[in-house]
């Protein structure tokens, strides 16, 4: 019997990538059930910038649904921690830069790594659109998989065809990820380095508000949350990723 297949456009390079450039570093972090494909069209926009990048796999990604079930958050944090000390072991500055799950992990990295520069938490997965990932922990028990809800993305979208990850979810690590956004949450008022925060409007996967939320608890002195009109979930795939990739630059290039 043929192995079902769980990855979405699997003839894209999901891998971990870098790019060795200036003094500048980016860590690119990529969300839930996705891979690097998502943050690799940014990373290139950086890299010809002159900024060195550096993006991790998470574990339980892009393999199979059953590794991730596996994997805990502190794992997802663990990894990214470790790619932060290699990428700024090179640079004289590195800013965390996320997507959904992504952008909790950078939120994180910060509140614990004060030398991090700036943080960028794009369309942060601080509150979820359905109250079902509040049964997770206990569905997990029951019901170790559901086939994913497809909101905003339609057959032949543009994000549709960028982005690589599972196309069911998986209710371990949906239980994971919830229990990392109460530690997030809490951890808000400990993030000090500039933020720029950036989110769709389009948005459907993640509730926006996650973004007013992180915007009005974080606790640095610097701070922007910039909405893109016509973009939605995956800013870094979609319509509107040149405006993205500049915006993000231009923190990089001014602030100390």
């Amino acid at each position: 019997m043929q192995e079902p297949v769980y990855l979405q456009n699997p003839h894209l390079d999901g891998g971990p990538f870098a790019h060795e450039g200036g003094p500048v570093g980016a860590l690119l972090i990529h969300g839930y059930t996705a891979t690097t494909a998502e943050v690799r069209l940014l990373g290139d926009e950086l890299a010809r910038r002159g900024f060195s990048v550096a993006a991790p796999l998470l574990p339980g990604h892009g393999t199979s649904p059953d590794d991730l079930a596996r994997c805990r958050w502190q794992d997802w944090a663990d990894h990214v921690e470790s790619f932060y000390a290699q990428l700024a072991a090179r640079c004289a500055r590195v800013y965390a830069i996320g997507e959904s799950l992504g952008a909790l992990l950078a939120l994180h990295l910060a509140a614990h790594q004060p030398d991090v520069a700036g943080v960028v938490p794009c369309a942060p997965a601080l509150i979820a659109r359905t109250k079902l990932i509040h049964l997770s922990p206990v569905l997990k028990h029951v019901v170790k998989q559901l086939p994913k809800r497809r909101g905003e993305a339609h057959p032949d979208s543009l994000v549709d065809r960028r982005w690589q990850g599972y196309n069911v979810d998986v209710t371990a690590a949906a239980a994971q990820l919830l229990a990392l956004q109460r530690v997030v949450r809490r951890e808000l008022p400990l993030v000090r380095q500039p933020a720029l925060i950036c989110q769709g409007r389009l948005d459907t996967s993640v509730d926006p508000r996650g973004a007013e939320v992180i915007h009005a608890e974080i606790g640095s002195a610097e701070k922007e949350l910039v909405w893109y009109e016509r973009s939605t979930h995956c800013l870094m795939l979609d319509v509107e990723l040149a405006a993205v990739a500049e915006r993000i630059a231009s923190l990089m290039r001014h602030s100390a």
